[in-house]
């Protein structure tokens, strides 16, 4: 007879499985909406001396000169996405024009990220898409930043996030001690599966 009825502590085992697959299939939901929704900025410098970390700073203003026109009227990430493929070529001309001489490197591919906290905005760690700009060797200290939706671009980069996200998602991201907990859920699950790809 005992058997045939789960134990208490088989019960709470059960339920406790339950509860970590929901969250877990939240997260993962979560964290693809987030990861769909931008395309993020990665300067490399060619080295950690002074002078290469003030020119890497040079090229990335170049670049989100050249991109500020272009990405103004993006609505989605797709659409960003391939503004900014067909502007590669540009978008290298411009950087290699800041990098005096130095050979440089640009792509758009994705790309693991670790938590970047922006003024009022974070983004979980996770494989985003990303324009990569790399300076000569490219084993400096790097910058990151997202050009879509304009986050570096603008100051008004919490609002032109907002319309581009889906409203959890936003929800999410938005700096608010309220959200801290699915946040961090978010966060965990990125960590998580990222170190079960590697």
């Amino acid at each position: 007879m005992a058997s045939k009825r789960l134990k208490i502590w088989e019960s709470a085992a059960l339920a406790a499985l339950c509860i970590a697959l929901l969250a877990g299939t939240w997260a993962q939901g979560r964290l693809r909406g987030i990861q769909g929704s931008v395309v993020r900025l990665h300067v490399i410098a060619q080295d950690d001396s002074e002078a290469e970390q003030a020119l890497k700073l040079r090229v990335r203003d170049a670049v989100l000169r050249y991109l500020e026109g272009r990405l103004e009227d993006a609505s989605t990430r797709a659409e960003a996405e391939a503004r900014i493929r067909q502007e590669l070529e540009g978008i290298g001309q411009a950087a290699a024009a800041a990098a005096e001489g130095r050979a440089v490197r640009v792509s758009l591919s994705r790309e693991h990220y670790p938590l970047r906290v922006y003024e009022d905005f974070r983004l979980p760690a996770g494989e985003y898409e990303s324009l990569r700009v790399v300076i000569g060797e490219g084993e400096g200290r790097n910058w990151w930043c997202v050009v879509f939706p304009p986050l570096c671009l603008s100051a008004a980069g919490r609002e032109e996030a907002k319309s581009v996200m889906a409203r959890e998602d936003f929800a999410v991201v938005a700096e608010d001690s309220e959200r801290s907990f699915r946040f961090r859920t978010v966060e965990l699950w990125g960590e998580l599966t990222g170190a079960l790809e590697r």
